[in-house]
């Protein structure tokens, strides 16, 4: 076994810190330090930077304590990048070079550097059906059969990567993990629901996440229309998190389905705690998601969910032990589900009960940690058979 620190370098372009950075991050914090017969990772990330400013993402991973290097460039292809990625790597010389986008793939392809250092891509699939999704996947065709080992989160988005040429056996699933749910002071609950004006006895159905197309927020608002109408429903307040280009027409589509004041936008939060500690359930409608960062945090807060049974979300949770599962773009069975959390507290608690012991026992830091580690430690022994 690899008993030596193992250095890695990260490239990743994200600017905003999102759910797979911040795993990347927490990651790298944890397992700077050499504990529990695993070796100790050194993780280096490299992003890119237009302007003067760090990204946000930078930020993190300094305050982390987590090497950062940034490359300069001017636009999305900025041809110049390819010398300045080239020295930086070569100036770290790591034993392992990963990528996390699919632009890093590219570059490393392009500038010939899998031949020189055991690369690791991750994948995180392609969930919006969009030119710049197809351009991407073309790419992803060129670039990831040449990687010595490719990373992804659920067994759809794997058979994905074995379409664009990938050899099943340089495949390795892994889900993200979660932290345990810290419930935050009870006034900033309390502060949260004075600012929507919740009643006490108002259940709240929490949405957490970018306000983009393929998250179905729509499927939301039309279940959330549904639930309202049907007998036995109780008082109810679909909350909001997160920020996106379809805010507006949420809005808008909202007012059109005459449940305006039934839905509160919350924008983008940096602390998410509060909602989910005032939440009676959380809804996850997206159309497409891999190993979604949402399912596990309200596991980890011992919440009931009813979710699209999309990606790696059945490889998540269990149908009627840790959760609800539903068919996608279907707002009348969200609506459904949702109807059968909120009028039946027992169900409420045993779902909530089952995630959290689901989510401690399977989808820890330290779990995560031990099998990345060991990943890394047999890809390095891989090369030397």
């Amino acid at each position: 076994m690899t008993s030596k620190t193992i250095r890695v370098l990260t490239l990743i372009e994200n600017a905003l810190v999102t759910g797979p950075a911040r795993n990347l991050i927490e990651f790298g914090k944890t397992a700077a330090t050499a504990e529990d017969g695993l070796p100790a990772v050194e993780v280096t990330i490299v992003t890119y930077q237009r302007g003067a400013e760090e990204s946000a993402l930078a930020l993190a991973a300094q305050e982390a304590g987590l090497g950062v290097r940034t490359v300069a460039e001017r636009r999305r292809w900025d041809t110049q990048v390819f010398g300045r990625l080239k020295k930086v790597v070569a100036e770290i010389n790591p034993d392992i070079l990963e990528t996390r986008n699919v632009k890093s793939h590219f570059f490393v392809r392009m500038l010939g550097l899998h031949r020189k250092y055991p690369w690791i891509a991750w994948n995180h699939g392609y969930t919006r059906i969009s030119r710049l999704d197809r351009m991407y996947s073309r790419l992803d065709r060129l670039s990831l059969p040449k990687a010595y080992r490719v990373v992804t989160v659920c067994r759809p988005f794997a058979e994905q990567i074995e379409r664009l040429g990938v050899q099943p056996d340089r495949i390795t699933i892994l889900h993200n993990s979660v932290k345990p749910f810290v419930p935050p002071p009870q006034e900033a609950v309390q502060r949260v629901r004075r600012e929507f004006g919740l009643a006490d006895d108002e259940a709240v159905i929490l949405s957490v996440g970018r306000v983009s197309q393929e998250k179905g927020h729509a499927d939301l608002l039309r279940a959330a229309a549904a639930l309202a109408a049907m007998s036995g429903a109780p008082q109810f307040r679909v909350v909001i998190v997160g920020d996106g280009p379809e805010r507006e027409r949420l809005a808008q589509l909202a007012t059109q389905l005459g449940i305006e004041k039934r839905i509160a936008f919350a924008g983008f939060q940096r602390d998410t705690k509060p909602y989910y500690a005032m939440a009676t359930a959380v809804a996850v409608p997206s159309h497409s998601e891999g190993s979604p960062n949402v399912v596990l945090e309200a596991m980890a807060a011992g919440l009931p969910l009813a979710a699209n049974a999309v990606g790696g979300v059945p490889e998540i949770l269990e149908e009627g032990v840790t959760g609800l599962m539903v068919p996608p773009r279907n707002p009348d069975a969200m609506a459904k589900a949702l109807l059968r959390i909120l009028s039946d507290a027992e169900l409420r608690l045993r779902l909530g009960a089952a995630a959290r012991a689901r989510a401690e026992s399977s989808h820890a830091p330290v779990a995560y940690r031990r099998t990345l580690v060991e990943f890394y430690q047999n890809t390095l022994e891989s090369l030397s058979r």
